[in-house]
């Protein structure tokens, strides 16, 4: 090999090596220290794409099993709130074959009908009282509710319609609401909506009215964005909720709240405030709503369990709900039939009344017999999409796991490799250094 001064290929050609070696085996470090084949998208930016997506997938449908299994919880408080009710029923008709008897004296009777009627009072409390996380599952809560007979007498129900943006309004702190220090009941309670121009804001103002005390508080919020092309525009099948924490309301807007807060921008004197000034132009006379007692959270006909990534029916499924108090048991399939509390204080206080209460609690049985069945029925539904969810996810955990994850023995064997070319370099590099070292010594002699 010839020596010379200006050039040291030799050299240059060795410490690229070297930094080639190092650089693999530092990436090799990374990849074993972390158990992913690939890091970054240098390393095989499709796989990492589509194991983004793959990782999305299993995400989503982690929490669709969770779902699943918070869903058939529910279904199981359902069903033992239905079996306590059906033991109950079973109590009452043992009560009113006795009282239909006419060898019973009318005094026994009496006692007979004050534990009916006890029983159907409790069969009331259990299905106002039975939910899961705020979710009535046997019937319509028992607390307090806004009455919406005030706007029909009004003229003024379709104020807060859906044409006008507003889809429901419910009451979230039923203790602020319950609160009848005059003791003279709920009637004095009510709370006003106001729409209301300041410069150029559209503010939607809620003010509460308690025992009489007019504005006994009252919110703002801001509903200006909300305007047609605003920051917060809704589509056609958006749901935005405004809590008015405040007053323990909450109000349900949908995307026609888009032409109102429009319409308010363009018309109404700025300042405008609870007089109903500015809202008379876009809502006519502000609503007003009542609260009443024993109203309470109503129940759904549905509950929806979200189980895929999607918006569509494929991604949802639909539990329909069934009510069993008083004033549906005994109904019948059609509900046309009279009910239990049709049967009234005197339920079984004679033999014909006891022998009528039969019939009702004969439909009864097989009215809670239906709903039972229905809880069952989706719960065995959801334990089949539990499973399909738990075999999907699994093979999508082995698809990402074959595009991302590490095979260990195979970057050991390329980490080994990759250190002996770093050792072999530097022994070259050495090598190279004696060699300069001879054309010094050339060059003394």
């Amino acid at each position: 090999m010839a020596l010379n001064i200006l050039s040291n290929h030799a050299a240059n050609l060795a410490h690229r090596n070297l930094a080639r070696a190092e650089e693999a085996t530092n990436r090799s470090l990374l990849k074993l220290s972390s158990g992913q084949r690939v890091v970054s998208a240098r390393d095989d930016a499709t796989s990492m794409a589509i194991g983004v997506r793959l990782d999305s997938t299993a995400s989503t449908i982690t929490s669709g099993i969770v779902n699943v299994g918070h869903g058939n919880s529910m279904l199981q408080i359902a069903d033992g709130g239905m079996a306590t009710i059906d033991n109950i029923l079973v109590r009452m008709k043992t009560l009113a074959v006795q009282a239909a008897s006419e060898n019973l004296p009318d005094t026994e009777r009496g006692f007979l009908n004050d534990e009916f009627t006890g029983l159907r009072s409790e069969i009331n409390r259990i299905a106002s009282s039975t939910s899961f996380n705020g979710i009535q599952l046997l019937g319509d809560g028992s607390d307090v509710s806004l009455d919406y007979s005030d706007l029909e007498a009004g003229g003024t129900a379709n104020a807060l319609s859906h044409a006008n943006g507003f889809s429901n309004v419910v009451i979230t702190n039923d203790n602020y609401w319950a609160g009848d220090n005059d003791e003279d009941g709920l009637g004095d309670n009510s709370v006003r909506f106001d729409l209301i121009k300041t410069g150029d804001r559209i503010m939607l103002n809620a003010s509460s009215e308690i025992d009489g005390t007019a504005s006994h508080r009252s919110q703002s919020i801001d509903i200006t964005d909300y305007a047609t092309g605003g920051a917060k525009a809704l589509e056609i099948s958006e749901r935005q909720s405004l809590e008015f924490d405040m007053l323990g309301v909450k109000v349900d807007l949908n995307f026609n709240i888009g032409t109102t807060v429009s319409n308010a921008l363009s018309q109404g004197a700025d300042g405008a405030g609870a007089d109903g000034s500015a809202s008379a132009q876009v809502l006519g006379s502000s609503p007003v709503f009542s609260v009443t007692e024993d109203r309470g959270n109503k129940l759904s006909d549905r509950v929806y369990l979200q189980v895929g990534g999607g918006a569509t029916a494929a991604d949802q499924v639909a539990i329909s709900m069934t009510a069993v108090d008083g004033a549906t048991l005994g109904s019948g399939k059609t509900g046309t039939e009279p009910s239990l509390d049709d049967l009234g204080k005197n339920a079984i206080a004679s033999t014909v009344k006891a022998r009528k209460a039969l019939e009702t609690i004969t439909r009864a049985i097989d009215d809670i017999q239906r709903a039972r069945t229905n809880i069952g029925t989706n719960q065995n539904r959801l334990d089949v999409a539990s499973t399909n969810l738990t075999a999907t996810l699994q093979h999508v955990e082995e698809a990402r796991s074959s595009l991302l994850d590490l095979d260990v023995a195979a970057e050991l064997t390329d980490y080994a490799s990759n250190q002996i070319l770093t050792r072999t370099s530097v022994a070259i590099l050495g090598r190279i250094s004696e060699m300069r070292q001879n054309l010094l010594r050339l060059l003394e002699g």
